[in-house]
């Protein structure tokens, strides 16, 4: 393998150092730089924001069922008839239809629409107690691998009673959005690289004589 002689190196750097003090490229990176970081400011903010619109708003069927499962409950209704369905209806793992648990004081589950791997949904304590401090506990659920919920517990007068669906159609729609946006991203980089380098062989060599 043959190597270049020093002066071949020497003019190498020159030639580099030559490039980067032109006057054209150094008018194409003032041009590039600003808009290419506020391009990606945009694409990260875009990402992050749908992404926090979508988690947040797979809250709102589970709220809505706990609080009013809660006000049942609360006005003597029994919690089998809260939870609806035959227990273990839902399958947590596999399906997207949302679920009901109802917990007594000590965090045993009384009735359930819900099944995990065919036992009844085990919600964290802390999470139940949470809620019964605060009055409502909205969390991520993970109870094992691949499994992800959008879960809100809520108290009632006997305990507490959680309501939740899984977040896979939510997450998938996250992965293309993002996607999506990774694409424009590359795509709106590829375009400002042409429109700088198009103004700025546009732009005049002199602009005194410009003006003059």
């Amino acid at each position: 393998m043959t190597r270049g002689t020093p002066d071949h190196h020497r003019r190498r750097r020159h030639l580099v150092h030559d490039a980067v003090r032109s006057p054209s490229v150094r008018r194409s990176l003032a041009l590039f730089l600003p808009a290419a970081v506020a391009l990606t400011f945009a694409a990260v903010v875009t990402v992050v924001a749908v992404q926090q619109d979508l988690r947040m708003g797979a809250n709102d069927q589970p709220q809505q069922l706990a609080e009013d499962g809660a006000r049942a409950l609360d006005a003597g209704t029994s919690p089998a008839a809260i939870a609806g369905a035959e227990a273990g209806e839902v399958s947590i793992d596999s399906s997207l239809a949302p679920f009901i648990a109802v917990y007594d004081a000590q965090g045993t589950v009384v009735a359930t629409n819900g099944s995990l791997d065919g036992r009844p949904p085990a919600i964290p304590l802390g999470v139940l107690q949470a809620a019964q401090a605060t009055g409502r506990d909205a969390v991520t659920w993970q109870p094992r691998g691949g499994v992800r919920v959008a879960l809100v517990v809520v108290p009632w007068r006997g305990g507490t009673i959680a309501a939740g669906r899984s977040l896979r159609a939510i997450e998938s729609r996250i992965d293309a959005i993002q996607l999506l946006v990774l694409v424009g991203w590359s795509v709106g980089l590829v375009a400002l690289v042409v429109a700088v380098s198009l103004a700025a062989w546009l732009w005049p060599r002199n602009p005194r004589q410009a003006t003059g």
